[in-house]
């Protein structure tokens, strides 16, 4: 979702480190890269293991939705291209999920908001299936939800990590590009079996 379907990512630039300095703590260089590739829970996990936090995992996820919601709620964009292409893939009787590492309680709102929840069988999140999408577990456990043959089912994702993870575990991908993601986007396209710099790119068969 985040950084393929809709233009999140510049909110949660610099958030984790905001976080920290806010408690008191210096977060680490290059801490923002490296919590990009966990789950909220493997985030707040690493916060209280690295920093002592005092809090539990769920109180920090609390905390860090919290800081973000209005965003989802209010300001965050579409990607452009998004809602023609899934009006196109609805068209053509494909089945659809979202499967995203943010909260549902934040991601929800934001997808009804901008008018595409509906396109999608379901919302699956890394808090609800206790896996994060490092795991290839994440990608399959996410295909027996929507029931669909692996070898007819695409991901689309505009991260690295998680890219690496869903050709791990066997799914045809499709690389999006995101600004966030320019310094990885060679390996993306090399990684991906598509590569799209933007969905008016794609052709339907």
């Amino acid at each position: 979702m985040d950084g393929t379907l809709i233009d999140s990512m510049p909110v949660w630039d610099g958030m984790g480190s905001e976080f920290l300095r806010q408690k008191g703590c210096i977060p680490e260089a290059g801490l923002d890269a490296k919590i990009g590739e966990m789950s909220m829970s493997q985030s707040a996990e690493y916060f209280i293991k690295n920093y002592r936090l005092g809090e539990s995992v769920d109180e920090i996820i609390d905390q860090l939705n919290n800081r973000i919601a209005w965003h989802y709620r209010v300001s965050i964009p579409l990607k452009p291209g998004v809602e023609r292409f899934l009006e196109r893939l609805r068209k053509s009787r494909v089945k659809m999920c979202v499967a995203t590492a943010t909260d549902i309680s934040l991601a929800s709102p934001a997808l009804k908001r901008l008018g595409i929840i509906d396109y999608f069988e379901d919302i699956i999140t890394c808090n609800q299936l206790g896996i994060a999408k490092d795991d290839p577990a994440f990608f399959l456990e996410t295909l027996k939800r929507i029931d669909t043959p692996i070898a007819e089912t695409m991901v689309f994702e505009d991260a690295l990590y998680a890219i690496k993870s869903a050709k791990a575990a066997g799914f045809t991908v499709a690389g999006v590009y995101d600004s966030s993601m320019e310094a990885d986007s060679k390996k993306i396209a090399s990684l991906a079996d598509i590569y799209l710099n933007s969905y008016d790119e794609w052709e339907m068969e």
